[in-house]
């Protein structure tokens, strides 16, 4: 079995307060910042995980300009791996594609990258003749904010069944290879850097629950089988919560039941009750990403939820509700996103706060409204998800937030509405917070949000702004175009935040402040 080497990089003190210091400090100096490039051995990796960033619809060169789609198909085709790289190895690269680097290095190449996007963002809005020549965004772009954990962060992992190296279907763990090149292997995930060990240990119980049943896997929906794949969720405190997706095929209802108790039994009194479940669901699946609507998820032992706090506040998280897969980053992004749009201000010796409204686009599960609403009068949520609504509500009320409303809904269909009910006249200044899924916003949101004059600050929070959300950043900073109904005011873009959510991966958020 390879053993990855641990990192040793430490982390700061207070990272959220440091947080604020730094978006305190770049907001009064707005000065911008250069960065080191990025060394060789960074550049080298980067090649050998086989083009890190391609999971993004719009992969850019050196240069900042997009790659052809015709180039991004033949970097694919290279596979990555050569005969002598163990399978833990391979799996490694897919999953997390930077763990042959050191952490400092992990965010050199993130901030090289987040630079390289704002770069083509910056030669997009402006006419100076100069800018194609543009090397650095035209607003400053704070150092990449690090995460407080680097290791065993992640509190939710969903880990597949399939075909195993040695052939086995029963084997739990991560792909290497694709369903179109049928290719894929199913590998253990214990090696793995940023999953905790309760979540492997999970996995290998359920591995070893589903090699003694009589059921077979179900590897395609249409060629039988019935044991899916497992989802673990861990709080700060520990607490357990397993959901394990079943397909029913042809079986009685009777006939499931006697496999559910199958599985209660073992993981409550018999081997898998070392991993100490807090909560154990079950859900009958026909189909991919099967929601609760679909089919409910049954709780066959313990709590309907585990808890946990994100800035003094708490927040339930149910079988399937949205909540960031790593708890101290969260905190981090949080803060970051609270201080960018509802900061406080200094006044004569004491702290006051800003009032007026923050809408809340794209809301989920309440967490940003409900950690802002110290600072405002008002938080209005909005959220497409109906499940996610409710825990929102619930949120609140936990917390004793009084000053919340979530409204479910299509964006695009309520905000239209909702807009000719906000005045800064009548509540103050109002703010906007968007945090969109890698879609990013549809046109009419950008519209009611482009040509409502009260909001003068908006905070787009995206974990994938070279794609869609690249698209809503030119609309809400272009010229006024009676065409497209972008009729308000332009915004700019004054501040951007990166924040590393993801250690040992390509991926971060990017939060990025615009103003008028």
């Amino acid at each position: 079995m390879l053993t990855l080497a641990r990192f040793t990089a430490t982390a700061p003190a207070s990272a959220s307060s440091a947080a604020a210091l730094k978006i305190k400090m770049a907001l009064a100096a707005t000065c911008s910042r250069s960065v080191t490039f990025v060394k060789r051995k960074v550049v080298f990796t980067l090649r050998r995980t086989s083009q890190l960033f391609s999971t993004f619809d719009t992969v850019l060169t050196d240069q900042g300009t997009p790659l052809s789609k015709k180039k991004q198909r033949r970097r694919h085709k290279k596979p990555p791996w050569t005969d002598h790289v163990s399978w833990e190895e391979r799996l490694a690269d897919v999953v997390t594609p930077l763990w042959r680097l050191n952490y400092d290095e992990q965010l050199e190449l993130k901030q090289k990258h987040q630079e390289r996007i704002l770069c083509h963002l910056s030669r997009h809005l402006c006419s100076d003749s100069q800018s194609p020549g543009r090397s650095e965004p035209g607003f400053p772009v704070l150092p990449i904010l690090p995460s407080p954990v680097r290791d065993s962060y992640r509190n939710k992992s969903t880990f597949s069944v399939n075909r195993g190296v040695d052939g086995d279907p029963k084997t739990v763990g991560f792909y290497v290879g694709t369903g179109r090149d049928g290719n894929i292997v199913c590998v253990n995930g214990d090696h793995l850097l940023n999953m905790p060990e309760k979540h492997k240990l999970v996995a290998r119980c359920y591995q070893d629950f589903i090699r003694l049943s009589s059921l077979e896997p179900c590897l395609l929906f249409h060629t039988g089988g019935h044991w899916r794949e497992v989802t673990v969720r861990t709080n700060s405190e520990g607490h357990t919560m397993a959901i394990v997706y079943f397909h029913p095929q042809a079986l009685t209802p009777e006939e499931v039941a006697v496999h559910k108790a199958d599985l209660v039994d073992y993981f409550i009194r018999g081997p898998g009750s070392v991993c100490q479940l807090d909560s154990l669901f079950f859900q009958e699946s026909t189909m991919t990403r099967c929601s609760h609507e679909d089919s409910p998820y049954q709780l066959l032992h313990g709590w309907p939820h585990i808890y946990e706090e994100v800035l003094g506040f708490k927040f339930r998280i149910s079988a399937d509700a949205f909540f960031q897969v790593n708890q101290a980053a969260a905190e981090v992004l949080y803060g970051t996103v609270r201080d960018l749009s509802v900061s406080n201000h200094e006044e004569g010796g004491g702290r006051k706060n800003v009032g007026g409204t923050l809408l809340d686009v794209c809301c989920g599960t309440g967490a940003i409204g409900i950690t802002a609403s110290p600072r405002v009068d008002k938080i209005i949520g909005v959220e497409l998800v109906e499940q996610a609504v409710k825990d929102a509500r619930h949120n609140a009320s936990l917390n004793n937030v009084l000053n919340c409303e979530f409204i479910p809904g299509k964006a695009e269909v309520v905000l239209p509405g909702l807009m000719s009910q906000l005045s800064a006249a009548d509540g103050g200044p109002v703010a906007a917070v968007v945090n969109p899924a890698r879609a990013g916003l549809h046109h009419r949101v950008v519209q009611a949000l482009r040509n409502h004059p009260a909001i003068r600050r908006l905070v787009y929070v995206s974990c994938k702004p070279d794609g869609e959300a690249m698209r809503n950043f030119r609309e809400l900073c272009c010229s006024p175009d009676p065409q497209k109904k972008l009729i308000g005011e332009a915004f700019s873009p004054t501040l951007a935040v990166p924040v590393d959510m993801f250690p040992h991966t390509p991926h971060c958020e990017l939060v990025l402040l615009f103003e008028r």
